[in-house]
């Protein structure tokens, strides 16, 4: 029986409550008082509330006496578990020596089941039982006064473990805790697609998917088509084409419309690391496998990304020895960390992509060919933005919008989205693109931000994109500031060569033969002349 007495604060009546239930000899397992109120839990068989409330009437103060179901301090803790059940992370608290205080239902999988409990025990069952009894990674040597992370395998599955010290005072700063008396801790488990499907939301935010993708020409409604093929079937998939078309794009898509799409997508560019990085980076390490590892070791991306995708970005910059690795991983899927000897076993779709002509490296003996096979299971090549001039309306509006939104942020008075002349667009689909999407992204975003407002004209355009040429003509530029005497054999071939350069370097800026001659003040048919006899299109 629980019960509530109300009273009027008045010093000393707690005691004279309290000192009638002694007098009645009605054992109380709990007790709980707070101001105006005095929460009891009694065992006392065949004890009427009326047999109570005649007991407490000489008590001076006492207003009422109530049934309840629930002592405060009960509800609390019903309310605290219900939250915890809730997670689906492991959750278990311990205190300073390692006994298990509280656990919720995530937890419970982690457990074998203990001698006599019925295999659909509950979290009390555990209590009060040193955690190292069934999780023997941990240990009490764990517990300190420092908020630790490493990495575990419980039951061969792997883990990262958050250990929370819960401190004397509350304490919080890694500096403060010096000395502070540790009480427990709070273990956090959070397995290693979770943690895959965190990383994986910070590299992207966005919803990807083919519906995503802009484009009504021909090529990219067959990428479109192909690609959305391509997802229901788990194998991988080499996506080739130059920089900036959007190969990271695809592979999100892919992953997007597949079976995988609730797991994490992974990216890593295989040129951006060195070597030893980029191996530790993709297979993780264990503890102490090198000089300045992390303590209990690191999973690697194909441990993170268990269940979605890996996308493997610029393959073609792999080392010969990772290559080798890779061909391995991929003949069967295991794997092992760096400096360790327990075979792993994966279970991810590989997309890789690369701007560079595999089959030239082949050739070459840089690029294995076996790999290549591996890899180019299923293959998409995407257009370069010259080749789908079509789409040029709908990128450089749907840019000019998003620039355009930014720079009002930061510029008020900018508010209106400008147009795109005829002419300036015209001018956007007669140059090369080397750099395709994402250089048309950087030039409209450039020309937005330096508009003074209205529509985007030819001249408004024309200076930002006779930069963007010279940079992609910087290599032509530097050979003839600085003259190489080996590269002239005589008059008329470095005068040849100057010319085919020029030309190059202006045709995109001025696409039509009179145009251009007027630009290099010139006849239109000695400019005509010129671009067939260096076969300039």
């Amino acid at each position: 029986m629980r019960i509530v007495i109300e009273s009027s604060d008045r010093i000393g009546i707690s005691q004279e409550i309290l000192a009638v239930f002694a007098q009645q000899a009605w054992n109380l397992k709990a007790v709980e008082i707070t101001s105006c109120f005095t929460y009891l839990y009694l065992e006392y068989d065949g004890l009427s509330l009326a047999q109570i409330k005649r007991c407490l009437a000489h008590v001076a103060g006492v207003i009422s006496v109530e049934l309840i179901n629930l002592l405060p301090s009960e509800q609390r803790a019903n309310h605290l578990q219900a939250l915890l059940d809730k997670m689906p992370e492991p959750i278990i608290d311990v205190d300073s020596q390692g006994l298990i205080l509280a656990m919720n239902k995530a937890s419970h999988k982690l457990m074998p089941p203990a001698t006599g409990v019925k295999p659909d025990f509950m979290a009390t069952d555990y209590l009060g039982k040193p955690i190292n009894t069934y999780i023997e990674q941990i240990s009490s040597a764990m517990l300190t006064n420092t908020a630790t992370s490493q990495a575990i395998t419980i039951q061969g599955k792997a883990y990262i473990l958050d250990i929370s010290p819960v401190l004397s005072n509350s304490a919080t700063n890694s500096t403060a805790n010096k000395g502070k008396e540790v009480n427990g801790s709070v273990l956090l488990l959070r397995s290693m697609n979770t943690v895959g499907r965190q990383i994986s939301l910070m590299q992207s935010h966005q919803e990807h998917s083919f519906d995503n993708i802009i484009g009504q020409s021909k090529s990219i409604r067959l990428i479109k088509a192909q690609g959305e093929r391509f997802a229901a079937l788990d194998l991988p998939v080499l996506i080739s084409g130059e920089t900036g078309t959007g190969k990271e794009l695809i592979a999100r898509a892919l992953h997007q419309a597949s079976s995988r799409a609730k797991a994490p997508f992974l990216a890593i560019n295989c040129s951006a690391l060195p070597e030893h990085l980029l191996e530790s980076e993709l297979f993780g390490y264990e503890s102490g496998a090198f000089t300045g590892a992390q303590k209990g070791g690191k999973p690697g991306l194909v441990e993170l990304a268990e269940g979605g995708c890996l996308f493997l970005d610029e393959i073609a910059e792999m080392s010969p020895y990772l290559q080798a690795k890779l061909l391995r991983f991929l003949q069967d899927l295991t794997y092992r960390r760096v400096g360790g000897t327990k075979e792993l076993i994966a279970n991810i779709r590989i997309i890789s992509a690369t701007h560079q002509n595999l089959a030239k490296l082949i050739s070459q003996k840089t690029f294995r060919e076996d790999l290549y096979y591996r890899l180019n299971v299923l293959s998409i090549e995407l257009p370069p933005l010259r080749d789908r001039i079509a789409d040029m309306s709908l990128l450089a509006n749907l840019f000019i919008d998003n620039a355009a939104k930014q720079v009002s942020h930061s510029q008020p008075s900018k508010r209106a989205k400008p147009k795109l002349t005829a002419s300036a667009l015209a001018l956007l689909q007669s140059f090369a693109w080397p750099g395709n999407i994402r250089q048309l992204q950087n030039v409209l975003f450039s020309v937005v931000a330096l508009s003074n407002g209205g529509d985007i004209c030819v001249e408004e355009l024309l200076p930002v994109l006779t930069k963007h040429a010279g940079h992609s003509h910087a290599g032509n530029r530097e050979q003839g500031g600085k003259l190489a005497m080996e590269d002239v054999k005589d008059w008329s071939s470095a005068q040849a060569d100057f010319e085919a350069k020029l030309l190059g370097h202006f045709y995109p800026l001025f696409p039509t033969t009179r145009k251009l001659a007027e630009r290099l003040k010139v006849s239109h048919n000695k400019i005509a002349m010129k671009l067939r006899q260096h076969d300039i299109r």
